[in-house]
């Protein structure tokens, strides 16, 4: 047994409380062991010696290096201690948080068991409940559709379907998007993500002028307004995006500090490097290197109260559901942790997504973001559709790691996309297949967490890096039944089923295809992918719910099928 690698610590996505009275354990162990049975010895730590429960741990996951074994128990008393028993080659031994030994002195245990003390409610992380039937489509506001043409369009420099730059405006806006509520309500989305609508001088609207007002190129406040009221009543959801971690230097505090220097009221909002901000020099920290967009200081707590205000002001006084995070991983824990607890006091469910490329763990126990922009599961995707870097198992492989980054809670809440106004299109990356796109979907819809679509991808629009990405949307194109639109429609139809709501995952590969099964209440919903490059023949045991270039237990490569078993 490869002691080095066996890993349990608690409190952690090792041990988490799911409910008020159910815990999750995992244990890691080498993928090479082979453990004739994992199981955990638990009880109430005040009595533990006296009275013990045994239950099993199963291996459910899989990664490069580790298996990971898991076990969900429900609890009468949520003073939880517990140590496990590994058995190797018949003979059994103990983890502890003594390591590995040969026996266990249970009536010491209050030294040296693994414990979760208590339970309390408020650290328990909820699942946001619509977030488990969510599919996201997010909108680059600019270039979605104009709805308004009354409005002065001196600013516009893009002709509709022109390929875009950096400083193009097309002239896409709020009643755009109102306007074609019916079309995203016919495709099957409920939740919308707007890239940034407030005051700014750019088409992204990430350098932002004054948080409290809507951008006149996207009509103002009221024009939201009519939006979110038209959206929620046809059950559509409406996330928007904070840009907390920087602003555009036209804010009117960072221009009080350029006049002021160090006398200005707002200086510590910023973090600045000298007596006065000096735009020309950028002696300020700002987002990347753009000195147009100075840096906020989030330890300071005047700020803090601002940037939270902010928030409660659109989701008390326009009903929105939720914020997505720009930069987030740079912005301090400490306002995190407070925005997260004032946000959820105005609106229990308002779901909080942070834009974290990274593994984020450290932000996601609960009480600052719900889940991240799962942008590692978009280079898994890459890595085994687009550049064939991984084989079948080696993608069911990194998969399982990624869930196993985090709690079960944000794996549910995770946002599962293949691009965004940040990447190239994903199709662009395929060179244009869309078999192998719609194969992609079906992992997303099918995989843990919500589904997300970048606006476009239903029609095939391509696009390589930021601006391009960024292109109008073609609605000639959108008027057409094609074979993807069909396929995207069929997908997030999906979405309905209790498999892919609540239900647990498990991720593996069989003679080179990759397969994907969720179940929920005995019902299993069965994935098969053929990436391979060839025809495969599968096993269909059971009824076909959605399949393509599938025919007579023939799998085209390209090609997948979803079952029913």
């Amino acid at each position: 047994m490869n002691e080095e690698a066996i890993l349990h610590i608690p409190d952690t996505k090792y041990c988490f409380a799911a409910s008020d009275k159910t815990v999750v354990l995992r244990l890691r162990a080498a993928k090479s062991d082979i453990l004739d049975a994992v199981n955990v010895i638990y009880g109430n730590k005040y009595d533990f010696y006296k009275t013990q429960r045994r239950a099993a741990l199963k291996k459910r996951y899989t990664d490069g290096k580790f298996d990971w074994y898991t076990v969900k128990l429900a609890l009468s008393d949520v003073r939880f201690v517990y140590v496990f028993e590994i058995t190797a080659c018949g003979k059994p031994r103990y983890f502890s948080e003594d390591g590995l030994t040969d026996a266990f002195d249970f009536k010491l245990a209050y030294f040296n068991s693994f414990q979760l003390p208590y339970i309390n409610a408020i650290d328990v992380h909820r699942v946001v409940p619509w977030m488990r039937e969510a599919v996201f489509y997010q909108i680059f506001v600019d270039r979605f559709n104009r709805g308004d043409y009354e409005k002065d369009d001196g600013y516009i420099n893009l002709k509709w379907g022109d390929l875009p730059t950096a400083e193009s405006f097309a002239g896409g806006d709020l009643k755009g998007i109102t306007a074609k509520l019916d079309y995203l309500t016919d495709l099957g989305v409920n939740v919308l993500y707007l890239t940034p609508i407030f005051r700014s001088i750019s088409n992204h609207k990430y350098d932002i002028s004054d948080y409290y007002g809507v951008d006149r190129h996207f009509g103002g406040n009221e024009d939201f307004r009519t939006l979110v009221e038209a959206a929620h009543g046809k059950g559509i959801r409406i996330v928007l995006d904070a840009v907390f971690n920087h602003c555009s230097e036209r804010l009117p505090q960072f221009q009080d500090v350029i006049k002021k220097g160090r006398e200005s009221h707002y200086y510590d909002w910023f973090i600045i490097h000298g007596d006065k901000p000096d735009p020309a020099k950028c002696n300020y920290e700002c987002f990347a290197s753009c000195g147009y967009m100075p840096k906020f200081n989030t330890s300071n707590k005047e700020l803090q109260r601002y940037l939270i205000d902010v928030a409660a002001h659109w989701i008390k006084d326009y009903g929105i559901d939720g914020w997505r995070l720009d930069v987030s991983d740079e912005v301090s824990h400490n306002f995190w942790r407070h925005f997260t607890e004032s946000v959820k006091e105005v609106k229990d469910d308002c779901v909080i997504i942070g834009e974290n490329w990274h593994d984020a763990n450290p932000f996601l126990h609960g009480e600052q973001y719900d889940s991240i922009m799962n942008y590692a599961f978009t280079k898994a995707c890459l890595d085994f559709f687009a550049d064939n870097k991984l084989t079948a198992q080696g993608f069911a492989e990194r998969l399982n790691g990624l869930l196993m980054r985090n709690t079960d809670q944000v794996n549910a809440m995770m946002l599962n996309i293949l691009d965004s106004h940040d990447t190239h299109r994903f199709l662009t990356l395929l060179k244009g297949d869309e078999d192998k796109l719609i194969c992609a979907l079906a992992v997303t819809f099918m995989y843990l967490g919500a589904p997300g679509i970048y606006y476009g991808t239903e029609i095939g629009i391509r696009g390589g890096y930021d601006p391009d990405c960024r292109r109008t949307f073609d609605w000639e194109k959108a008027n057409k039944d094609t074979p993807l639109m069909g396929a995207v429609r069929a997908l997030i139809g999906l979405k309905k089923r209790p498999e892919l709501q609540c239900g647990e995952i498990a991720l593996r590969a069989e003679l080179g295809l990759f397969i994907l099964e969720r179940t929920a209440d005995k019902k299993v919903l069965r994935l098969t992918v053929n990436n391979t490059g060839a025809d495969a023949e599968t096993v269909a045991d059971g009824s076909v719910v959605l399949s393509r270039n599938a025919q007579g237990g023939r799998l085209k490569s390209g090609g997948f099928v979803i079952e029913a078993l």
